[in-house]
């Protein structure tokens, strides 16, 4: 069951991308992919999706699933994840998408955090020198503020 819910989320990822973009999304990676809990047969599968971030070409799309009980009413959360695509023009290449405005203020917090794993990606890749990751600079500042060691 976790390849078809895996291949059921590149989909649902897929289409909130394409809806985003305008455009033919491809998936470019798929990171930090969360099983908490099985699901059971006979249950409903809810697959949510929403874009958190765009950048130039790219963009991260998260992902939640639900598992529905409809005998008894209930609906527990299954699985996270987080995707990036990019857009594709009529000859394959990629292409700037349009930006995304954060309204509200869990909006904004998943904006933020999207910078935050596309900057730990980029590192980890070696695309990125961790010195010109500047959305986890601050992080890693407070982080080393309050280590233990810090104090001494």
């Amino acid at each position: 069951m976790g390849g078809r819910l895996l291949h059921l989320m590149d989909k649902c990822a897929a289409i909130s991308a394409q809806r985003h973009a305008n455009r033919i999304c491809v998936t470019a990676s798929v990171d930090n992919v969360e099983f908490q809990s099985a699901i059971q047969e006979g249950e409903i599968v809810v697959i949510e999706s929403q874009v958190n971030r765009a950048f130039r070409t790219s963009m991260e799309v998260e992902l939640n699933v639900w598992a529905e009980n409809a005998l008894d009413e209930t609906r527990r959360k299954c699985n996270r994840a987080f995707y990036t695509f990019v857009a594709l023009d009529d000859e394959g290449s990629t292409v700037e998408i349009p930006s995304i405005d954060p309204e509200t203020d869990a909006e904004r917090d998943r904006y933020e955090a999207a910078a935050k794993r596309r900057d730990i990606r980029l590192v980890i890749s070696g695309r990125k020198d961790l010195e010109d990751a500047s959305h986890l600079q601050k992080d890693m500042l407070t982080a080393l503020q309050h280590a233990p060691d810090a104090a001494e």
